[in-house]
């Protein structure tokens, strides 16, 4: 099974599509669609019926999720997206690094 570059709470760049160049924070990831949900992007518009939660029903904005693809973590060092590669540090464990600025990424 592939490893995926990103994980929940991390910050990412959109680099494909209509929301290109826009960054948002991931709330979930989806690993068997290979998609992602990230905060205030790709909003689309949900109607519902009323229920216990929502009295009125109405249309609700929320985020659909975008393809990992388009999608670039943003180095925490420079705030700028980069690509990852892994590597071994000093006591043998895995670790993501940074490929722009070489810097590890916890």
């Amino acid at each position: 099974m592939a490893k995926l570059n990103f994980k929940k709470g991390e910050t990412v760049q959109v680099i494909a599509g209509e929301e290109k160049g826009k960054q948002g924070r991931v709330l979930t990831i989806m690993f068997n669609d290979r998609r992602a949900i990230v905060e205030g992007l790709n909003m689309i518009s949900k109607h519902t019926k009323p229920n216990a939660e929502n009295q009125q029903g109405g249309i609700v904005k929320q985020e659909a999720s975008i393809h990992l693809s388009n999608l670039m973590l943003v180095d925490p060092g420079t705030g700028e997206p980069t690509r990852i590669g892994r590597k071994r540090d000093n006591n043998g464990k895995l670790v993501r690094y940074s490929i722009k600025s070489g810097e590890i990424i916890k």
